[in-house]
């Protein structure tokens, strides 16, 4: 690869943008169709109004945290359109989606699943095997981030 061509912004774009679609993956497919777990549902069941009420705030304030990392991830891909230098690459940047993906879920899976005990994928059966391929399925999306990335690099037209 050329020198001159850098990934780096979009890349940094993308993985911040995977968090936040991650996230909301997440956050609609388990917390809101599925209905499977909430934020706290782990600590806190949904056993009451006021309980259901408190998990439907702290799945607001989780809601918020990745509508934010999904406006970041946007405005550092605005940024990076005034890079000169950058590689342009759709492989890059689905790379570095899934790159941020998957550390949205081994984040979240190690430290609200398995760490504090904030809820489990599937919230009646408690710490179980849906658990480990939440956080299986982080490792894969990295790995196959971090390939994909490389592979746009080593793949970039020489200047």
């Amino acid at each position: 690869m050329d020198a001159s061509l850098v990934t780096k912004p979009l890349t940094r774009a993308g993985i911040f943008l995977g968090v936040g679609m991650g996230g909301f993956v997440d956050g609609i497919f388990f917390h809101q169709i599925l209905q499977i777990h909430n934020t706290l549902t782990g600590r806190i069941p949904k056993d009451t109004i006021p309980h259901i009420e408190i998990n439907m705030v702290w799945d607001g304030i989780f809601h918020a945290f990745t509508w934010i990392m999904t406006a970041v991830g946007l405005a550092l891909l605005f940024r990076a359109a005034a890079v000169r230098n950058i590689l342009w690459s759709g492989r890059a940047f689905v790379g570095a989606l899934f790159f941020g993906w998957g550390l949205f879920n081994l984040i979240e899976g190690l430290v609200d699943h398995h760490i504090l005990n904030l809820h489990h994928v599937y919230e009646r059966m408690g710490v179980s095997v849906f658990d480990y391929l939440f956080l299986l399925s982080g490792v894969v999306f990295i790995l196959y981030g971090w390939f994909a990335i490389r592979s746009a690099r080593d793949r970039a037209p020489k200047v």
